[in-house]
């Protein structure tokens, strides 16, 4: 498997040095990254929130979904925020606790209200369904909490989104 990528100066780190460190390294109990909207980065992405997932002791089965749903989100963000690959810029946060680990994404491009995307009818035959609009119905399916807020950049008054996204660790 490969290493991943060196963290960048701007990543903020946060160790609990009485935890006990899995496999000879520190446990990051939280970290951020900051990446350009680009999907050259969803590798990267992928492997961050991967092996924040396992220090988060998620299985298999649970550190995958993880990824595929922040995957969903980093492609819409890209997609729909931004309206295409950009170099702005999208924040990947994550938080290990006791129950799980919470995934966060946050982006200032366009608004984002997840009201107005329809739920998706999947009993429609599949010629009848609607192209797109099933992403936002997967990461909800795959995350056990979803939460979209928004917040505003005090630096330039952008307004910004704020996906959370939780995912519990089996009892």
């Amino acid at each position: 498997m490969p290493e991943p990528p060196p963290e960048s100066p701007s990543a903020k780190n946060s160790t609990d040095p009485t935890a006990p460190a899995p496999a000879g390294r520190a446990r990051n109990l939280s970290q951020t990254r900051v990446f350009t909207a680009q999907f050259d980065n969803l590798e990267t992405v992928r492997q961050f929130v991967g092996d924040a997932a396992r220090n988060a002791g998620l299985n298999d089965s649970d550190v995958y979904a993880t990824q595929l749903a922040v995957d969903e989100a980093f492609t819409n963000i890209i997609e729909h925020a931004y309206e295409g690959e950009s170099l702005e810029k999208i924040e990947c946060s994550y938080k290990i606790s006791k129950s799980g680990i919470v995934i966060t994404l946050t982006d200032c491009g366009k608004p984002f209200d997840p009201a107005a995307i329809p739920v998706p009818n999947l009993e429609a035959e599949l010629e009848a369904r609607d192209i797109g609009g099933l992403g936002l119905y997967f990461i909800r399916t795959l995350m056990d909490e979803v939460e979209f807020t928004f917040t505003r950049q005090a630096d330039t008054g952008k307004l910004c989104n704020i996906l959370r996204m939780v995912k519990h660790r089996e009892s």
